[in-house]
């Protein structure tokens, strides 16, 4: 299996990158600056210096992968998780990939009835408002794409251990969960829907 990972010196993308060469994947590291990830040296990863904003930087570095992973950030401006989950859907189109798995963040859809008060109007409603909308922009493009996607909506990241013991996919009423889920459980869970058609085209909630 021959994997591409966009935004992959970010929190969540680093810690793909290495529980897929951990899995025996080929991996390909899209990032702005490959130097960061210098201190990964494994002869299945290739890294690819490029602008996910650059559709052209994108169909190129797509080419020849058999599934794409979407863990982008913020970045510089905003709106860059949304445009460019957008080139990066369009490239998939054009070179004939189908399988995109891509995270977003609980809240989004119906799973904003899993959030309390705090997180509703204080965070996404005031401090990540646009943060948010830019997630809200990114899940509508993969929706309306017709590929074999995945959106796996996680709740608040934490530093802690692999743990794989996590609750998913759960209702949208449930009020139960503490919203919150280690990174590299979030890149554990994002790995284990190549091998399973368990969520295709579904939005599983991640948390503990």
């Amino acid at each position: 299996m021959k994997v591409i990972i966009f935004g992959a010196t970010g929190t969540v993308g680093r810690r793909l990158v290495m529980q897929a060469l951990g899995l025996g994947y080929q991996v390909t590291a899209f990032v702005r600056n490959p130097q960061k990830l210098d201190d990964l040296p494994h002869s299945n990863l290739s890294l690819r210096g490029g602008d996910v904003l650059n559709r052209n930087d994108v169909r190129e570095a797509i080419k020849g992968h058999d599934a794409v992973f979407c863990a982008l950030g913020a970045g510089r401006k905003g709106g860059v998780r949304a445009e460019g989950t957008y080139n990066i859907i369009k490239s998939m189109q054009e070179e004939g990939i189908s399988r995109l798995i891509c995270q977003t963040t609980l809240g989004n859809g119906e799973s904003w009835g899993n959030l309390n008060f705090f997180w509703k109007h204080i965070m996404f409603g005031w401090l990540l408002k646009a943060a948010f909308k830019d997630h809200e922009d990114q899940e509508k493009h993969i929706r309306a794409s017709q590929l074999r996607w995945t959106i796996v909506r996680p709740g608040a990241f934490t530093d802690g251990p692999l743990t794989g013991n996590y609750k998913h996919g759960f209702s949208h009423h449930d009020k139960s969960t503490k919203l919150k889920i280690s990174r590299a459980d979030v890149a554990d869970f994002m790995l284990k829907q190549l091998i399973s058609d368990e969520y295709l085209n579904k939005t599983p909630a991640l948390s503990y």
